[in-house]
């Protein structure tokens, strides 16, 4: 069930690169610039990033300063993921538009605002589950989570409903990705197994079996072709959704990975992050 604490109001599709830029015009005025030029980006562009704790707090951040901007408060134990929405702005200019998602452990996934440091919406229905991670579909409207009990949720922003109940894994679900079209959407679970399914029909479409740990992480390419899956067996593995088949195995790290992401332009590059105290392009 999506509890709201405030109606949620939709607002003007940005690309997800956008997120975290803010250019400032000359009469001081504030646009969005998906692609502003090496002048702008040296001078005006506004970088944000957010972090999660275990105290159950969220931080949002300005880079390079490392000024501390906001602080959300509702969570009661440690945040497992917090993720901007695709259409979020720095100058939204209302205080009712969903910027962030965040997920506990406790089964609590709020959504927030960038302008309050008050949650929107509470969304129940996962407890005493943990979440662990969270996905805005690329349209906006839907927020997909990752469940401990085995399944996935897809809920509707707009209806406030839950419209997908998702079951498949034998173990818990702990991550998620959509394509760039949000036609499918691929998860990886703790039963070693990586999963793409249709939205339009709710069925698996590919099984991808090779890791022999847990999946910790899992992300499209850009072109939406390709999935990187980051795994407790130290290996990163690249499959090809075409063809349906494991393309390369990446003895990656000395310790567990948990998560890799693509390059969001080109995808010629992906990033992981393990255990061994690393990250490696």
């Amino acid at each position: 069930m999506l509890k709201t604490n405030q109606d949620l109001a939709p607002s003007k599709y940005l690309q997800p690169e956008i997120v975290v830029k803010l250019c400032c015009r000359s009469d001081g005025r504030k646009t969005v610039s998906q692609k502003p030029n090496m002048e702008q980006s040296q001078r005006y562009v506004r970088v944000i990033v957010v972090d999660m704790r275990w105290s159950g707090l969220c931080r949002l951040w300005e880079v390079p300063s490392c000024k501390p901007l906001k602080t959300f408060r509702g969570h009661r134990c440690n945040v497992g993921a917090v993720i901007f929405h695709p259409q979020a702005s720095l100058d939204s200019g209302r205080n009712n538009i969903c910027s962030l998602a965040s997920c506990a452990a406790d089964g609590s996934v709020k959504l927030w605002s960038l302008d309050s440091e008050d949650s929107l919406a509470d969304i129940e229905g996962h407890a005493p589950h943990r979440v662990s991670r969270l996905a805005f579909h690329p349209s906006g409207r839907f927020l997909a989570t990752c469940v401990h009990d085995a399944s996935w949720r897809l809920w509707d922003l707009e209806q406030k409903m839950e419209v997908l109940h998702q079951e498949g894994h034998a173990k818990a679900v702990h991550c998620l990705a959509f394509q760039i079209d949000g036609s499918v959407c691929t998860t990886g679970g703790l039963d070693a197994f990586g999963r793409v399914w249709d939205l339009r029909t709710g069925r698996c479409i590919m099984f991808m079996e090779g890791h022999i740990k847990p999946i910790y992480g899992i992300d499209f390419s850009p072109d939406g072709y390709h999935i990187a899956t980051a795994s407790e067996d130290n290996t990163c593995k690249i499959w090809d959704l075409r063809r349906r088949q494991c393309l390369y195995t990446i003895p990656a790290h000395s310790n567990l990975l948990s998560d890799v992401k693509f390059q969001r332009t080109g995808g010629q590059f992906l990033v992981t992050a393990s255990y061994d105290c690393t990250a490696k392009v």
